[in-house]
């Protein structure tokens, strides 16, 4: 028999705990997730699109590409400066985004309000401990509320403009970093321009002269089989032919490579078949007047690695300022409207503000901390930055001894090509009057290409070695009026005409 008295809870049958438990798993395990890769059809998707967007709205190229064509092609479509841009676009999003910090709250709030019973109360006497008034109800079951606040704290204000600052400086590093890019690029465009002309010049020459040491092993074997000539003269030409073939394979790989390193930089298909336009073989390379002191003094100014650490120092000494304004009391002031449907109320609507401050005194515990953590990051800062010093003069005084090495080496060469060519004049016509056998022909041939290839080598390192010491100095290789929202043939002759006009600058002082 039941206690009628007895309140406690009467136990769940043990299918209904089950049942419960069972519902909680099953919950729980459609909650989980799980790795899912992606389908085949998915990566080949996206592999298509990738492919076809990495080349996507690029002009076409209709001609012979020139020098300055193919640095626009670079600054206009390379991906790695692309990506810097990119990431200066980030910053100034980033920078925007933080000057809304800097305005006034501006909330609205509405809500609804239900019960199933009315909200009554009743009053207890706390003197004679009786009941004082019956229940009663000041609200209805359902109302309706709403309010409309602007507040503004000051100093959440400082300290948003502060962070919009560092912000700004963010950009201006971000800048640096696109700055640094395209000079690596323009520096890489000239070596490998001049090196794919060296290709386009002579590579049909190597393949044509391959194929007749080809042809002359081939002769010589048989000559050999056939014992018309000492076994060891034989072994002796044919070991010269195969040492003269793997210099030919050498040099046509390494001028083969060029050709698409430059097609990588512009950012055309691989594979793509283009033109160069064939500057002559000059002799005379642009003067560099500047002495190793103004080259220095303008690499530390102009450097992008150095302007970056100073935006960086900004930034922190700004973070300093940040903290001593965290530990100030806080000040908020605030205006609003509000609104209730509740019937009961004598005011349904009202304005209302006020003000009120918050000072969290831990927070000048943390500052002398928190100063030295920001004093520490300065330090290192600086310190690198002084590192980076010594390391760009060093460049700038390598930069300005290689070009004149490379200048040096590339008179040298120009000499062994003439000297070569009078060689070859005098072997061909001996070959053509049977005085010259085709052993000796044939090795003057490589030499001749040999020295052609040297030739232009030595020239594109001379270029590079040029571009390498305007990039030592941190000039950047375009000026700001020069962007790559121009077509190819405007960034092209805009780039033509600045290069001009430096070389013109530099020969003239």
């Amino acid at each position: 028999m039941i206690d009628p008295t007895d309140r406690r809870r009467p136990r769940r049958p043990l299918f209904h705990r089950l049942g419960a438990g069972i519902a909680l798993a099953s919950l729980l395990a459609g909650c989980s997730v799980t790795p899912k890769p992606l389908t085949a059809s998915e990566l080949s998707h996206t592999a298509d699109q990738n492919r076809v967007q990495v080349t996507a709205n690029q002009e076409p190229v209709t001609g012979p590409i020139d020098l300055y064509e193919a640095m626009a092609r670079a600054l206009k479509y390379n991906l790695d400066y692309r990506v810097g841009l990119m990431q200066q676009a980030v910053k100034s999003r980033e920078l925007n985004l933080a000057t809304y910090d800097m305005l006034p709250q501006i909330v609205a709030n509405a809500s609804y309000y239900g019960r199933s019973n009315e909200a009554g109360a009743s009053s207890l006497s706390l003197l004679s401990g009786t009941q004082s008034l019956e229940p009663s109800t000041s609200s209805q079951k359902n109302t309706f509320s709403g309010d409309l606040t602007a507040s503004w704290d000051i100093l959440d204000f400082g300290l948003s403009y502060v962070r919009a600052q560092q912000k700004a400086d963010a950009v201006m590093v971000a800048a640096e970093e696109r700055r640094k890019v395209s000079n690596r690029i323009i520096e890489d465009v000239r070596t490998s321009y001049y090196r794919a002309v060296s290709a386009q010049r002579l590579l049909d020459q190597l393949t044509a002269l391959q194929q007749s040491i080809a042809t002359t092993l081939d002769n010589s074997e048989k000559l050999a089989q056939r014992r018309t000539a000492p076994p060891l003269v034989a072994l002796t030409y044919q070991r010269e032919l195969v040492e003269i073939q793997t210099q030919i394979q050498s040099l046509s790989r390494e001028l083969m490579i060029s050709k698409q390193q430059l097609a990588a930089l512009m950012n055309l298909d691989p594979g793509a078949p283009y033109q160069l336009v064939m500057p002559p073989r000059e002799t005379e390379l642009p003067a560099v007047a500047l002495t190793v002191d103004d080259e220095i003094g303008t690499a530390l100014r102009d450097r992008p690695e150095l302007r970056q650490y100073s935006y960086q120092e900004r930034s922190n000494r700004r973070e300093m300022t940040a903290q001593v304004l965290a530990a100030f009391p806080s000040f908020k002031g605030f205006v609003g409207y509000d609104g209730d449907t509740n019937s009961f109320l004598f005011n349904q609507s009202w304005a209302e503000w006020g003000a009120k401050s918050a000072f969290n005194l831990i927070s000048l515990v943390r500052l002398p901390a928190e100063r030295k953590a920001v004093r520490a990051q300065g330090d290192a800062i600086h310190t690198q930055e002084l590192a980076t010093v010594m390391a760009v003069m060093t460049q700038v005084y390598v930069a300005r001894t290689r070009y004149k090495l490379y200048g040096d080496e590339l008179e040298t060469q120009r000499h062994a090509h003439a000297i070569q060519e009078r060689i070859m004049g005098q072997v061909g016509g001996g070959y053509k009057a049977g005085t010259v056998s085709e052993q000796t022909w044939l090795r003057e041939q490589m030499n001749s290409l040999v020295s052609e290839v040297r030739y232009d080598i030595a020239y594109a390192d001379a270029q590079n070695a040029y571009a390498n010491l305007y990039s030592a100095m941190g000039v950047d290789s375009f000026t700001p009026e020069v962007t790559s929202q121009q077509s190819v043939g405007q960034l092209q002759g805009a780039l033509r005409d600045m290069w001009a006009k430096r070389q013109l600058a530099s020969a003239a002082e």
